[in-house]
Parts: C-alpha cells; sequence; structure tokens
C-alpha cells in the first residue's frame, strides 16, 4: 500500500458547542489527560514552530511541562537554534496530536522567558543524567563524532562528581501564551469537527471551523 492509497475513516463521537468549556485551557488540560488515560506515548509532546533568520517557519517536537492560563511551559538550551530564534521574534505556534482518539489541538501565541526561580526548580526535578546532558551538549552545534559528545559527558560527571548539579546559566524554560486555540476531533468521511477559540479582553469565544 503506498503513502496516497491509506485511508483511516475517523470512527468517533463528535465535537459541539455544549461539549466545549467557557476556558479553552481547561479543555486542553482534559484533552490531554484523556489521552494520558488512553495510553498515549508522551502525551505532553508538542511540535513547536519558531521563526527562523529568514522567515520561515522551523518546527521540533518537545515536551510541555505545565499548562496553564499563564500559558504552556517548556524547558530547552537558550543558546539552540530555537533559542536563537525566540530571541528575534517571540511569535509562535505548538501543535498536540492524540492519534489514538483522533485529535489534535492547535495554538497560537508569544513565547516569554520562565522566571529563574521556575527554571531552577524544574531543572533539580531533572534525572541527575539529563542534568549532566544540559552541560555537556552544545545542542544545535555541530559536532565531530558520537565520541566527542560522551568525551565531554564524562568530563562534566567529574567536575559535579560528589555534588548536586546546578542548573546551566544558558538553560531554563519558556511559555507560549495561548492567543488562539483550534481543537481537532476526526469525523467520518473527513467532515471533521473543528472549533477555535479567540480571547477578547478576558472573555474567550468560540466558533466553529469548516473541515
Amino acid at each position: 500500500m503506498g503513502i496516497s492509497d491509506r485511508r483511516l475513516q475517523y470512527e468517533t463521537d463528535g465535537l459541539d458547542l455544549d461539549d466545549l468549556l467557557p476556558n479553552p485551557v481547561d479543555l486542553l488540560i482534559r484533552w490531554h489527560d484523556q489521552a494520558e488515560a488512553a495510553g498515549a506515548a508522551e502525551p505532553n509532546a508538542m511540535v513547536l514552530s519558531t521563526l527562523n533568520e529568514d522567515g520561515h517557519p522551523d518546527g521540533r517536537v518537545v515536551l510541555a511541562r505545565d499548562i496553564s492560563d499563564v500559558g504552556i511551559t517548556f524547558y530547552s538550551n537558550r543558546e539552540s537554534a530555537k533559542g536563537q530564534q525566540i530571541a528575534r521574534d517571540q511569535r509562535a505556534s505548538a501543535t498536540f496530536a492524540w492519534l489514538q482518539l483522533h485529535r489534535s489541538v492547535r495554538v497560537q501565541g508569544s513565547i516569554a522567558l520562565a522566571s529563574d526561580e521556575v527554571s531552577d526548580a524544574y531543572f533539580a526535578s531533572r534525572p541527575r543524567s539529563s542534568q549532566i546532558g544540559a552541560w555537556a551538549s552544545p545542542q544545535s552545534e555541530v559536532i565531530g563524532t558520537r565520541l566527542e559528545l560522551d568525551e565531554r559527558v564524562a568530563e562534566i560527571e567529574e567536575q559535579f562528581d560528589g555534588q548536586d548539579v546546578p542548573r546551566p546559566p544558558y538553560w531554563g524554560g519558556y511559555i507560549l501564551s495561548i492567543d488562539s486555540i483550534e481543537f481537532w476531533q476526526g469525523r467520518p468521511s473527513r467532515l471533521h469537527d473543528r472549533f477555535r477559540y479567540s480571547r477578547h479582553g478576558n472573555v474567550w469565544r468560540a466558533v466553529r471551523l469548516a473541515p
């Protein structure tokens, strides 16, 4: 079977205005939790898209670590490609896809830095090996071989032997604001249900979109 021949009918319950919540952040959290309960691998994974120096969208998968009215929090090396792009242009989008449930969510907003306190607390909660990796990897830079990275890991392990690993000064959290958010529920015959929320002051308004 070729790619063009693949067909999957989405035999799932529909989504209507009555199924929505006044606050879309609450609905996003509900859908995340339902995906987790359904056994989705990495239900907090999202494709984060930023703009590169040429203005082209650049996407990669990151893990959301908090979802609230403030926004969606994730963490990264701030000297990485994504970090440099965010520093130039804070506009961004994120897409969650829970294919087991025939659902996806799209978010548009802008990115701000999380506080040092928030970044410190999350870094301290990470496994030690991940903390070491944050120091060892010059994220997005060209390296020659895997051996170079392994040697760098060994050096950092020796440097912090017998002590807590502090957060690197170039590593920390980001918060993507939720300015617009769309919920997509797959339906038969590609006649999917789509609802987009937009913020009007302190009030959210939802409209149905054609599939």
